[in-house]
């Protein structure tokens, strides 16, 4: 494999002849462990320039060169950076390796805490040691990676240079661990579980497939992870949760990526009413703690505070189209569907259009933190039966911003209403939607053990995440977003 380098790296690897000439490892371990940049900021930021002069504190550090001026060395460590203060008419063989130093290379600094004459602590150098040779120069500071693409790419890169980036993923560990400490609190067992799934269930999604060698069967990557936790409700476990990765064949947008994070849990002995308090309880509390109770989000204020909105999802789209949709025939539905453009699929019923419309009219509404509830039952195969009206569901979606951020419904269990849905879906199946669940027998049996009535809900992690950082784009918030090959 032939490779081109610039001028740059052509000296930067011409460099590690230099180092073998000198007996030194460019790849080195570091060896002692080390203070960070804050650390010793706080530590050391109180004492007068003299006091530190005369008392010699020693302390060591480590980090990545950021930029050299004179006699000084700036490091950055995942904290912050430390200034490094390196005198070469005191250790002239020293400043030989010094002087082989670029930015972007990672070193191992020990010497003198002191204070220059504007008051920035300092470590005045006595011992200096490479850990790695950077054989890549970094991108021009003040504008780092300037195409978007290659920021995405080489994330690494835009993580040097760009502290706001590395700001967003410390964000979104908060909000896991938060989101982690809520439901352990609340009594709920994390779980754990699989990834390969044998039967296509527990959302309306096109999948992605794998081959097991071993076992010599096809596999599906999960959709989701409902259909295993709602096992653990049958086997005694009355709250579970987990936090995990999700695969869905899908189309990539701003909002969109074909694997990405999500939580689910379900409570025994709940309803769609609890599953909506649970949801605006950990929205509202995680956006209390970040200080971020009301934001400027796509161009709205947006407040997420509680009590959220609530509004029928059918009542509503009938507003919007000026025909009451929970009476009308399919037809009458079909000619509204059909004046606004909207393709007909050929297994669409009188569910599938509302639907339709609603995404249509209703969606762009609703910006503030607004439940929709009351969905068609043709569209919700794992929600419970409205017990006033068996045509739609005890189901709601949690919509900011335009966007669904959760979809949560009182639970259905009962096994042959359950195995009836699961088979419409399979006739859809055959009708042309490859977003239709299979059959899963193995869940089926399961509810007729007896699973307690209960409430479940998804939250898509990426999006909360977007939401709580104020970027409109999933890869923003994305370590490693998927990217299409160079030249595609």
């Amino acid at each position: 494999m032939s490779r081109h380098f610039n001028e740059q790296e052509l000296i930067r690897r011409k460099k590690l002849e230099t180092y073998k000439e000198m007996n030194i490892n460019p790849y080195s371990q570091a060896g002692e462990i080390s203070d960070n940049s804050v650390s010793l900021l706080v530590k050391y930021h109180s004492y007068s320039k003299e006091y530190l002069h005369n008392k010699n504190f020693t302390a060591s550090v480590v980090g990545r060169i950021m930029t050299k001026r004179g006699p000084f060395i700036v490091l950055k460590d995942q904290e912050a950076k430390t200034q490094i203060y390196f005198n070469k008419k005191e250790n002239i063989e020293l400043s030989k390796l010094v002087e082989t130093f670029d930015i972007g290379d990672i070193i191992w600094v020990k010497g003198f805490v002191m204070k220059t004459n504007t008051g920035e602590i300092s470590l005045n150098a006595k011992e200096i040691k490479l850990l790695t040779k950077a054989l890549k120069p970094l991108p021009e500071k003040y504008h780092g990676l300037t195409d978007v693409e290659e920021k995405y790419r080489r994330r690494y890169v835009d993580l040097i240079i760009n502290e706001e980036a590395k700001e967003i993923f410390w964000t979104r560990s908060k909000i896991i661990s938060y989101v982690r400490s809520f439901f352990d609190n609340l009594k709920y067992l994390e779980a754990d579980t699989p990834v390969l799934h044998p039967i296509l269930g527990g959302a309306s999604a096109r999948p992605f497939t794998t081959f097991h060698n071993a076992l010599s069967m096809d596999f599906y990557l999960r959709i989701a992870t409902e259909l295993p936790l709602k096992k653990l409700l049958v086997g005694g476990f009355d709250r579970v949760y987990e936090i995990g990765r999700i695969f869905r064949n899908e189309g990539v947008d701003t909002t969109h990526n074909p694997e990405f994070t999500s939580i689910e849990f379900y409570e025994a002995y709940s309803d769609l009413n609890i599953m909506m308090k649970r949801t605006e309880d950990l929205i509202s509390s995680l956006a209390k703690k970040l200080g971020k109770e009301e934001i400027q989000y796509g161009g709205h204020l947006i407040s997420l505070k509680a009590p959220f909105k609530k509004i029928d999802m059918v009542d509503e789209t009938s507003k919007h189209v000026g025909v009451d949709l929970k009476n009308a025939s399919f037809e009458e539905i079909k000619a509204i569907a059909i004046k606004n453009k909207i393709k007909i699929e050929p297994y669409f019923t009188s569910g599938h259009l509302i639907n339709e419309l609603f995404e249509l009219f209703v969606e762009e509404t609703l910006i503030q933190p607004t439940f929709v509830y009351g969905h068609p039952i043709e569209i919700s195969p794992l929600a419970r039966q409205n017990e006033k009206d068996p045509r739609f569901t005890d189901r709601a979606e949690l919509f900011i911003n335009k966007k669904e951020y959760a979809n949560m419904f009182s639970e259905l269990n009962d096994p042959i209403d359950q195995l009836e849905r699961f088979e419409s879906q399979l006739k859809e199946k055959e009708s042309g939607n490859d977003e239709a669940s299979e059959i899963d027998m193995d869940f089926v049996e399961a509810l007729e053990y007896g699973m307690p009535p209960a409430g479940g809900c998804g939250i898509g992690i990426d999006r909360l995440v977007m939401l709580l950082t104020q970027k409109e784009s999933i890869r923003e918030v994305l370590l490693f977003p998927h990217l299409k090959n160079r030249g595609n």
